[in-house]
């Protein structure tokens, strides 16, 4: 009986080991997608992982993506969940806290193409970057004190 509740457990933890990549992989899929058809020179922002639920794009700073002016308006401010960067300049994303720039930050560097889960990532002030997005402006990698991969 051992031996099968062994074998049973191992099974169950291999099958799991599948699943969990299998997961990822799809999620890396959607975004390359997603990244794929955005047209060049904008941030998108997704309500969901996996650059599902649109938000919005802009190829603008936006001082505030509560108000109504801007690419991303009203209920967009605090729903990011996932991300796509299709800038053309060469520059990083800077993302805030708070409207007017404010608060802690971090940053989405062109070469990272996307993010497909914010979970887990903080902003300079430690407080959670996930769906917590209030602002964002282009700016160059050395204005960045932080970046979504580190």
């Amino acid at each position: 009986m051992r031996k099968f509740l062994a074998a049973a457990a191992t099974l169950g933890l291999a099958g799991l080991g599948v699943i969990v990549p299998a997961t990822a992989a799809q999620a890396s899929a959607a975004c390359d997608t997603a990244w794929k058809n955005a047209a060049s020179g904008y941030l998108y922002a997704y309500d969901y992982d996996s650059c599902s639920g649109y938000l919005g794009r802009d190829a603008d700073a936006d001082y505030s993506w509560a108000d109504s002016s801007g690419g991303f308006q009203g209920g967009d401010n605090d729903d990011a969940q996932s991300l796509v960067h299709k800038g053309s300049s060469g520059m990083a994303v800077k993302l805030y806290r708070h409207a007017g720039y404010a608060g802690g930050h971090t940053c989405l560097a062109k070469a990272e193409y996307y993010m497909d889960d914010l979970s887990g990532h903080t902003f300079t002030d430690g407080s959670p970057v996930n769906a917590s997005i209030s602002s964002h402006e282009w700016v160059w990698h050395g204005e960045c004190g932080k970046f979504l991969n580190s």
